[in-house]
């Protein structure tokens, strides 16, 4: 094959992974201010969002034409794939189907929600009377409900190949969207010239679409962190203040909240057994089914550890093996993150320190018991947001220095819209990166919108830039791992605020070349690996003020030596007021001398750029060498916050 004319790169295929009532009132939208983002951008109208995912159940009312969608704008080239044409609409607009790099006519998915959920937190219409299993009654909607969606199924029964997302995404650009939203990533970290995922998505920020990609759910462990290329907006998963709560009681008379969707009315009040197969043999912790061989759980409280299999399914084996209730404990790495899950037997999903507690109780009775009791849905839980303990942390270990992720969103317990033949209700809640993405790509769709001459860089620039790094309270946003501070590897720049990211002040703005004359080159690919990825020859012969570094990143990371200075430079866009003076604040990180010059930018009209450079250089004693050490940069004027994360890597 490499002796074709035009042939660039083959490699093995490799299998990929995927990775709402609240969540928009959460963020900030309203349909009752005249002023807001919604009103202001008209819900997204005439933006095209691509879901690259499992399809989706286009008969849901998410994806109804609802009167109040203009048809697609003229440079849509796509088409509606179903077999039946009117399974589309203005609102779905396409529908594309690959698998083995074929296009069989895609097949509405009525078993496998996950397409549908994050479609329709993108940019699913309102639907009234949305719940889950009776919980979290409201109206539900996408975050750009009346963009239009086109869909692109790449995975199926969850299982999805490179060949078939970089087709995908490749029918995606040829038919005109603007925004992508891939909830997918490598089950491992691979180079970016072996990255599908990066190399469409480069491809993608050539013909001006952003795409919009999940950290990945392997926190709260460090630099396992995936879709890390500088040019993906990268997002990680934060919580709400909403949670579906329960309480389980126990024999001492201690009340521990825990969380479940299944929420059933007519559950006994009365003390039960409770028993933890763990006790005799670690490998029964997570109450497998090869757990409960030698035990009797006909009408007791079964305690599992939250390991090894989904949290489902353990429930299932529990009443299989005639157990009435479980009790699904954190162990210390997953911290207080708990899901609201659609449970098959009354269960409460406990954060570890509360596990603790039952771990003690079991340990000091002979004869323990239990009960649940069941709360409904409750607001004002805090800290919130928090970064949720599964969501992947950098720093990353492949992409030079690009500080990762981006930005978290809401991730987790998000209700949003089901297919109904899989379930007992249109409406369902999943937790993720993979979910916290389409809130992304729906801001960067609304965005878009109000900004059509801003490029991805810009959009992305704004969303970061204006992330709010306090919680409700005012509180540094919390870690769920520790419930400490969170690091700027696991919140990035921050929580996403939309209205913020509408109005930023100023941006960080790259053109696509940049990324390989300032970033690429410094990465020591040889040139097979650069035209890999960039689909075209890569001349980095005379490149200059090469490495992350230099890239006109939002963010700001460096490697720092004692005795070293190390300079940086940025370039901000005005597309705030005309005659607007920012000046510079540092928050200093520990044991490092930052100075920025000019520290003062006078602009006087917009769409005006003006350069600085920010050095950086150790005080005092040197700190412990691979010792992070955090801070920020902000441009303040009399309207505007421009705010950017520093990591100083001491080496």
């Amino acid at each position: 094959m490499e002796s074709i004319d035009g042939f660039v790169h083959a490699q093995p295929d490799d299998r990929l992974s995927l990775a709402t009532t609240y969540s928009p009132k959460f963020l900030g939208f309203s349909r009752w201010e005249e002023d807001g983002l919604w009103v202001d951008s008209s819900y997204g109208q005439g933006v095209i969002i691509g879901v690259i995912d499992g399809g989706i159940d286009p008969a849901h009312p998410s994806f109804n034409d609802n009167g109040s969608i203009p048809p697609p704008p003229a440079k849509w080239k796509g088409k509606c794939g179903f077999r039946q044409p009117s399974s589309c609409n203005k609102k779905l607009i396409g529908a594309i189907s690959f698998r083995g790099g074929c296009r069989p006519p895609p097949v509405a998915n009525k078993r496998h929600g996950h397409g549908t959920h994050v479609a329709s937190i993108a940019a699913g219409g309102m639907v009234p009377d949305a719940h889950g299993l009776g919980q979290a009654e409201g109206v539900a909607s996408g975050i750009a409900p009346h963009a239009h969606i086109s869909v692109y199924k790449v995975c199926f029964r969850e299982e999805c190949t490179a060949t078939d997302v970089l087709a995908g995404i490749d029918q995606a650009i040829s038919d005109g969207v603007d925004i992508l939203s891939i909830s997918i990533n490598h089950p491992r970290i691979v180079p970016m010239y072996n990255d599908v995922i990066a190399i469409g998505s480069l491809a993608a920020i050539k013909k001006g679409i952003l795409p919009c990609l999940p950290a990945g759910n392997f926190g709260p462990y460090k630099s396992i962190i995936l879709n890390d290329a500088p040019w993906i907006l990268t997002v990680g998963a934060s919580t709400m203040d909403r949670r579906i709560t329960v309480t389980v009681k126990l024999g001492n008379g201690m009340e521990i909240e825990g969380e479940s969707a299944y929420q059933p009315r007519n559950f006994t009040s009365k003390m039960l057994p409770l028993v933890f197969p763990g006790y005799k043999n670690q490998e029964h912790r997570s109450c497998n089914n090869a757990s409960f061989d030698s035990l009797n759980l006909r009408g007791k409280v079964v305690a599992c550890k939250a390991e090894g299999i989904k949290n489902i399914e353990m429930g299932k084996f529990v009443a299989k093996a005639g157990g009435v209730a479980m009790v699904v404990m954190n162990p210390f790495y997953l911290g207080s993150t708990t899901f609201s899950e659609p449970h098959f037997l009354p269960s409460a999903h406990l954060r570890y320190a509360d596990a603790m507690k039952v771990l003690s109780y079991l340990e000091s009775n002979s004869t323990p018991t239990a009960t649940i009791e069941f709360d409904g849905t409750n607001f004002g839980a805090r800290p919130s947001p928090a970064v949720a303990t599964f969501s992947s942390r950098g720093p990353s270990l492949i992409n030079g220095g690009i500080l990762k992720p981006d930005v978290i969103a809401p991730g987790a317990n998000i209700l949003s819209s089901w297919p109904t033949s899989s379930s007992s209700s249109a409406f369902n809640f999943l937790s993720g990166t993979s979910i916290a993405t389409p809130h992304i790509a729906g801001i960067a769709a609304l965005l878009r919108k109000n900004h059509p001459k801003w490029s991805p860089a810009a959009i992305k620039s704004a969303i970061m830039t204006t992330a709010d790094r306090k919680d409700l309270e005012g509180n540094p946003i919390a870690d769920e791992y520790n419930m400490c501070k969170g690091s700027v590897f696991a919140l990035g720049s921050g929580q996403v605020n939309p209205s913020a990211a509408n109005d930023p002040g100023l941006v960080y703005d790259i053109q696509p070349r940049q990324y390989y004359t300032r970033y690429l080159c410094s990465l020591g690919f040889t040139s097979k690996q650069l035209k890999v990825i960039a689909q075209h020859q890569v001349d980095c012969a005379g490149v200059i003020d090469t490495g992350a570094g230099e890239l006109n990143y939002p963010s700001i990371s460096v490697h720092l030596k004692p005795g070293q200075k190390k300079i940086v430079s940025r370039t901000v866009t005005n597309v705030g007021e005309a005659n607007e003076v920012y000046s510079v604040q540092i928050e200093e990180p520990e044991g490092v001398r930052v100075n920025v010059s000019p520290n003062r930018l006078h602009f006087y009209e917009i769409g005006r750029k003006k350069r600085f450079s920010v050095e950086f250089s150790i005080k005092g004693v040197p700190q412990t060498k691979g010792q992070i050490s955090e801070g920020q940069l902000m441009w303040i004027s009399g309207k505007h916050v421009v705010r950017s994360p520093i990591a100083v890597t001491f080496i």
